[in-house]
């Protein structure tokens, strides 16, 4: 259970449970006293109004009008709202667009500044283009789940991104890349990367590839990405 799952196991077992100790609180979500603490800590800095009394009869409570005051989604899961919503976009089949522009306003606007900031490096690095009607869709897979935080951590740190990849002839290679972009060509995703190996810019496909790892070391410089005219930077769309 990660931080994230943990924190979200502690709201529902106080809303469901009214008061617990903490003892009883850290077996639940299976954690320590003292990490749970921290977590207590976390969630009334997020908003939540957790009440605590000391001795018999005492615990931990939620209030029962407590609402969460700031977004608790990370930088890549907005950043996942914010490019499904272009992509479909971009494919002229949005229905509701000015609801779903205004509903992800009001997030960006719940997020920390630090967040946001993070949020618009990020999205600095999105294009959208047309895919050719001639494009072969036949062997088009699922993305790994594993690959836009990896993303997130690897464009906004500048770090080296390694992963396996398979070709379209089924080929399997360990790369080792900068990511400088990435490209949806709707229905397709690509990873655009600086390719040090082969000193060239290379387009993965994002179906196409799996385990991806960061790799420590000095950051990568950015480079500027040749795309066709028809590819628009994300922050040039039309809204």
């Amino acid at each position: 259970m990660n931080i994230r799952q943990r924190h979200d196991a502690i709201v529902r077992s106080l809303r469901r449970n009214g008061t617990s100790t903490v003892a009883e609180l850290a077996e639940e979500v299976g954690t320590s006293r003292r990490t749970l603490l921290r977590d207590i800590a976390a969630l009334r800095d997020e908003g939540f109004v957790i009440h605590s009394e000391s001795g018999r009869g005492g615990g931990v409570q939620l209030d029962p009008q407590s609402m969460q005051t700031t977004a608790r989604l990370s930088v890549a899961e907005v950043f996942a709202l914010l490019i499904s919503v272009a992509a479909v976009r971009a494919a002229q089949n949005l229905p509701f667009s000015d609801l779903a522009d205004a509903g992800l306003a009001k997030i960006e606007r719940a997020l920390p500044s630090d967040k946001v900031r993070d949020l618009r490096r990020f999205l600095a690095c999105l294009h959208i283009g047309q895919l050719s009607p001639k494009q072969d869709l036949s062997d088009l897979g699922t993305i790994d789940p594993a690959l836009l935080p990896a993303f997130e951590k690897a464009f906004l740190a500048r770090q080296h991104l390694r992963f396996e990849y398979r070709d379209a002839k089924g080929a399997r290679s360990l790369r080792n890349v900068e990511p400088q972009a990435m490209l949806i060509l709707q229905p397709l995703w690509y990873l655009v990367a600086w390719d040090p190996a082969r000193e060239d810019f290379r387009h993965f496909r994002m179906d196409r590839i799996t385990g991806p790892e960061l790799v420590s070391g000095p950051p990568f410089r950015r480079r500027h990405v040749p795309f066709e005219k028809d590819v628009c930077p994300y922050n040039d769309l039309p809204r």
